[in-house]
């Protein structure tokens, strides 16, 4: 059996599952030091009402709570238990979560060595796709006395550690804790607690500097991980080591999912200009090709420029480049493999009237420049090879409102977009029109965040609102 000195297998009831907002309405707490096991565990007044859906779920009343001790009078009691071990809980981060909220409220701290009991079983059973309490309680016939009640689920996680311990060889049982416990190194200058806040949802995390100046701007589905990520001694990259040693504070904000974090990603890398961020800054050249019509009535492709035209209201746009130079050389590319003629594409200047282009001396042109190839022809043909770089053309009437609902349903956010263009994100309706009211000029067309919106829509992982009426008062 692994030898840890004291375990503590911890499970709470709240009444809900937002650490900021919710309360504690049940501890329990099994007690492990040599051979001593101890059982203990209290109810607590959460000092606000407990939704009928968790008083069915947990069995734990408003009544039943009404005369228990608030947790501020609890406190130094549970911290003295929970100290100098191993605390063990299943999603561990919900349990301690909310403890290290209610110990601050009550002018107190919590740091512990954290094991999640998730975790070890996606570790040590990775064949298996569930690994929730009741899936355990199954698998490995542990003996549930009561589900849903903090000192019972305490006691099936203790039942589960011994029979681990007793059918999972002891070298691979170890192994397995050693790398959920190893802890990366912190920052030289920064506070060793504010890794234990950072929450595992999606958003976006901000390193800062000496002199609070802005390092990197990163996000991910899963923040916590990806923070750590980033300090683990084994897999450091060199730019991860040196942004190590300059980090003085982090910052993090919370997204509904993934769209969430990639958009506000790419506005503050454009907005901020972080100093390690290469990737995702805002080009200033950005151009494209449109298609218009001549004097003599042939289609050819004009290099516009973002800075002159919105990209994101006009039509018949093909490719996005940082430069002229970029544009050309891959009209050029595209000419070569389709045979399409340099002359007709204003890539190169007639030397003659009635002459062939240089390209058509070699047979990489059809002959449009000299009339072997009809001009309808040849139009349809340059179209064809353009599709692919072909801008998705703003589906909508005027801004939307891209819902984005989080996987546990616990938040919704509306991402406000008008012509490809983030204005901003809201989880409440009066802030949806504060977005509007305040992007009567709309930011510039930005390539990034068109493409992340492109694919959010083509993969329909938003729903669609429409707002004509804020449009409408928008524009007044």
């Amino acid at each position: 059996m692994p030898k840890h000195e004291k375990l503590i297998f911890v499970d709470l009831e709240t009444t809900g599952a937002n650490p900021i907002v919710d309360r504690i309405t049940e501890i329990g707490i099994v007690e492990v030091q040599g051979d001593q096991v101890s059982h203990w565990s209290t109810l607590v007044n959460p000092e606000i009402p407990i939704p009928p859906f968790i008083q069915s779920l947990t069995g734990i009343s408003d009544a039943m709570v009404a005369s228990a001790p608030v947790f501020g009078e609890l406190a130094e009691e549970v911290l003295a238990r929970l100290q100098g071990g191993l605390f063990i809980a299943h999603n561990a981060r919900f349990d301690y979560g909310f403890l290290r909220n209610a110990f601050k409220a009550a002018g107190h701290s919590l740091r512990a060595e954290v094991l999640c009991t998730v975790k070890l079983s996606r570790k040590l059973f990775p064949e298996y796709a569930k690994h929730n309490l009741d899936a355990l309680v199954q698998r490995h016939q542990l003996q549930a006395l009561g589900r849903h009640r903090a000192l019972a689920d305490a006691d099936l996680l203790w039942q589960l550690w011994r029979k681990l311990a007793r059918e999972i060889a002891p070298d691979t049982f170890e192994q397995a804790l050693a790398q959920l416990l190893q802890r990366p190194s912190t920052p030289t200058h920064l506070a060793p607690e504010v890794l234990d806040d950072i929450p595992d949802t999606p958003g976006v995390y901000l390193f800062y500097g000496e002199n609070d100046a802005l390092l990197y701007v990163g996000k991910s589905v899963h923040l916590r991980q990806r923070v750590l990520s980033h300090f683990n001694g084994d897999h450091r990259l060199f730019q991860d080591m040196r942004m190590s040693q300059q980090i003085h504070r982090l910052e993090w904000r919370e997204t509904a999912g993934e769209l969430g974090a990639l958009l506000l990603e790419a506005q503050l890398i454009k907005d901020r200009q972080p100093i390690h961020n290469r990737a995702l800054r805002r080009q200033r050249g950005l151009c494209a090709w449109q298609l218009r019509a001549q004097e003599d009535g042939a289609t050819q492709p004009v290099l516009v420029n973002a800075s002159d035209m919105d990209f994101g209201a006009a039509e018949g746009l093909y490719g996005l480049f940082s430069s002229r130079k970029k544009a050309e050389a891959s009209l050029r590319d595209i000419a070569e493999s389709h045979q399409l003629c340099l002359v007709q594409l204003g890539l190169e200047s007639r030397v003659e009237a009635g002459k062939p282009c240089f390209a058509h001396q070699l047979r990489r042109c059809r002959g449009a420049c000299v009339g072997k190839e009809p001009q309808a022809l040849h139009q349809a043909r340059l179209q064809a090879a353009l599709a692919s770089l072909k801008l998705v053309t703003w589906p909508h009437a005027g801004p939307v409102a891209l819902i984005e609902t989080a996987a546990d349903g616990s938040r919704e956010e509306a991402h406000v977009v008008h012509n490809w263009c983030y204005l901003g994100s809201a989880s409440a309706e009066a802030d949806v029109w504060s977005l509007l009211e305040q992007s009567r000029t709309r930011p510039a067309f930005d390539v990034d965040t068109y493409k992340i919106l492109v694919r959010a829509l083509a993969k329909g992982q938003v729903r669609v609102r429409p707002l004509p009426r804020l449009l409408d008062q928008a524009a007044a």
